[in-house]
């Protein structure tokens, strides 16, 4: 991706980003924080190269110089990027970087780290990248990318300026989970949800969300057209499988989707929650009117509202079902 189109994706970001240049006024660090392909890490490198770019335009590097080349294969002696090891990033790592800046500190010039998934730092790790915020051998940029900014330390939040990307379109998140190997039906739910949830399900429970996915197909099916059968499913399937109130409230979410789509249904939209249940969704939007549909939409945020409340699970659930049944 290049700077322009960048720009098109995330105009306020890199609107920023090119005044802050402009001024000669770039912060030391920075946190670039958003969710998973809203392009932190392609931003980071952009920057990185129209730091070093031997040809660019105002502040768009030309991708082609050996600068820009060599940052693009990663083997820039001026800029570094640090990924975890597995599941974290390790206080060796950070030792390492320090180290490779320290022996070139006496060459002139910007040195620029980039550290993905900065919250994914030990708590080792996290107090050595501090100290090395506060006092650099060289002048360095520090470029940290997470999802997550709460698990990072408070005082490396307090030494950096954080940069906010706008959350990605819903296909290309889609896409993203697709390229990971999942089903078009379930990337499109996960692409919904909070990364922090849809990362751990994607990666350490696949089939969880797939299974889930079934039982709000099923109790939605049973709820409009065999209500008799809502209740067993709901003590014999829905509470055994979204067993605790993170988990339930993931099930409200899936099936907060479903009359999403039925919304989006009646006004023509693509791009459903569950793209593979077209004719049913289009069966289900013929039988309730808009103002139906909205109210169903609530009577599901007030059951998340509930469950926060610590309301009973089963007690819930229940009478959640009969008011959508009922429709009041």
């Amino acid at each position: 991706m290049n700077w322009e189109e960048m720009k098109i994706d995330q105009p306020t970001v890199m609107t920023m980003l090119e005044r802050s240049m402009e001024k000669d006024r770039l912060a030391h660090a920075y946190i670039f924080e958003g969710m998973r392909g809203a392009g932190k890490k392609a931003a980071a490198v952009l920057l990185s190269k129209s730091l070093f770019c031997q040809q660019k335009i105002k502040s768009a590097p030309c991708g082609n110089c050996a600068e820009c080349r060599r940052i693009d294969h990663g083997n820039h002696p001026d800029v570094m990027l640090v990924e975890p090891e597995g599941a974290t990033i390790k206080k060796a790592q950070v030792e390492s970087l320090q180290k490779e800046f320290t022996y070139k500190g006496m060459e002139a010039g910007l040195k620029v780290y980039i550290v993905n998934e900065a919250d994914k730092m030990t708590a080792s790790a996290a107090n050595s990248l501090l100290k090395f915020l506060e006092e650099p051998e060289s002048p360095t940029l520090a470029l940290l990318l997470t999802e997550n900014t709460h698990f990072m330390l408070d005082t490396i939040i307090s030494r950096s300026q954080k940069v906010t990307f706008a959350p990605p379109p819903l296909k290309k998140r889609t896409a993203i989970y697709i390229e990971k190997g999942f089903s078009e039906a379930a990337a499109s739910l996960l692409a919904r949800l909070p990364d922090q949830i849809a990362g751990e399900y994607a990666e350490e429970r696949k089939d969880w969300i797939v299974h889930g996915r079934t039982l709000v197909i099923q109790l939605v099916e049973e709820v409009h057209h065999r209500p008799q059968q809502m209740l067993l499913t709901i003590q014999e399937k829905w509470l055994a499988h979204f067993t605790d109130r993170k988990e339930l409230d993931i099930g409200l979410d899936l099936l907060l989707f479903w009359y999403r789509d039925l919304l989006a249904v009646k006004h023509k939209k693509d791009n459903l929650a569950y793209p593979d249940q077209v004719d049913k969704l289009e069966q289900d939007a013929l039988q309730m009117s808009e103002r139906e549909v909205a109210q169903r939409l609530q009577q599901i945020l007030e059951a998340k509202r509930r469950l926060r409340a610590n309301v009973n699970a089963q007690l819930l659930m229940e009478q959640l079902l009969l008011r959508l049944q009922e429709g009041s």
